[in-house]
């Protein structure tokens, strides 16, 4: 293995190796082949789902001197240049760091110039919903009478926060959260590359922690392969728990029996013993939440447990026993339950305790079993 993080190591090179988002993949790659390239774009969606990595991929392909079909050829000298950050003509902005209004300015002045070497000068600007009011409107008129030669990509991870015109002078695409099995199929494809061995348990863990973000996913299997440095030994769902102090199914099954039971104060009691083995509050909630959501989808549905894409990261024995405790509770309840611990979730960050809201979303649980 390179030294290399994987998220930059495996970054796609083709649009036919970016994972999910195909509607924004489709109508990119047609656009290229018929030549209707636009002077703005705009990519919005939640981080870690490929939108600085398309907007590269896009930069590539309307620069590359040998294009194949609408795939990048990577081999030519342009595209060569892109991979390798070495392009004079395609400016990348954290518009978090370079925000102000002195920043876009120096970006209008470039933007005269025509492309040193490419066929189109690129502007890719990250995160630009924290441009400032002046710097928004300065980039605003710089997109109303653009030149020929210059294009723009801006990204964002709230959409919210811009301005309606800039969004009105843009071709949208809004990038979704990637599925667990999407996901999967990615880091299969990466161990496979790295020639390591991790059984699927183990990887479904790590796609359910990932939140929807193939970059989170990508880092924390980088973090698991550092910390396992056996190769010929296969990584376990245990290993990985201990590796990234995620929470025992067993303990988090323990807690939600005793609510279930209606007895607080053990409940509370094995809260804080939980707690004071090292494990962390919001690792705790997230495991706790999309515990209950399993509870919920098998309360409501007639999924088996080697059918569902959506019940993932339990075993036989742990799909059975979640099953038997939603069995006696009604769906009201568990969306209550849910509830509660969702709202607590959101608390954590700003409470001078930081488990109180855990501690109340369990009294608060109970009171909804009568």
């Amino acid at each position: 293995m390179t030294n290399l993080v994987l998220y930059r190591k495996y970054r796609p090179q083709n649009f036919f190796d970016v994972v999910g988002q195909e509607h924004i993949i489709k109508t990119l790659t047609n656009a290229i082949t018929s030549g209707m390239i636009s002077h703005a774009y705009l990519f919005d969606g939640p981080r870690g789902t490929g939108k600085t990595t398309v907007a590269r991929l896009l930069s590539k392909a309307i620069n590359c001197q040998d294009l194949k079909g609408s795939e990048p050829c990577n081999k030519c000298s342009s595209c060569l240049e892109i991979t390798n950050n070495q392009s004079m003509d395609l400016i990348e902005i954290d518009a978090a760091s370079h925000r102000g209004i002195d920043d876009i300015r120096e970006l209008r002045e470039g933007i005269k110039f025509a492309p040193s070497k490419l066929k189109y000068k690129v502007f890719i600007v990250d995160e630009c919903h924290q441009l400032s009011k002046d710097a928004s409107n300065a980039l605003l008129k710089t997109l109303e009478e653009p030149p020929a030669h210059a294009i723009f990509i801006l990204a964002t991870t709230e959409i919210h926060k811009m301005i309606p015109t800039i969004i009105s002078r843009c071709q949208r695409f809004n990038f979704r959260k990637l599925t667990i099995e999407e996901i999967i199929q990615r880091l299969e494809k990466i161990i496979k590359a790295e020639k390591v061995k991790i059984e699927k348990a183990a990887l479904e863990l790590i796609a359910i922690y990932s939140s929807g973000s193939i970059r989170d996913a990508e880092s924390l299997l980088d973090q698991v392969l550092t910390f396992s440095n056996d190769s010929q030994k296969e990584i376990k769902a245990e290993d990985i728990k201990n590796i990234l102090g995620l929470v025992e199914v067993e303990a988090i099954s323990q807690l939600i029996d005793l609510i279930f039971q209606k007895k607080s104060s053990q409940a509370i009691n094995f809260l804080n013993d939980v707690l004071e083995k090292g494990i962390d509050v919001s690792e705790l909630i997230k495991a706790i939440v999309n515990y209950l959501r399993q509870g919920l989808i098998l309360k409501i549905t007639d999924v088996q447990e080697n059918q569902s894409s959506i019940i993932t990261g339990l075993t036989k024995e742990e799909f059975q026993n979640l099953k038997k405790q939603v069995a006696g509770l009604s769906d009201q309840q568990i969306q209550k339950i849910l509830n509660s611990f969702l709202e607590a979730s959101g608390k954590i960050k700003y409470s001078p305790i930081p488990q109180l809201p855990i501690e109340l979303a369990i009294i608060e649980s109970i009171e909804y079993l009568g």
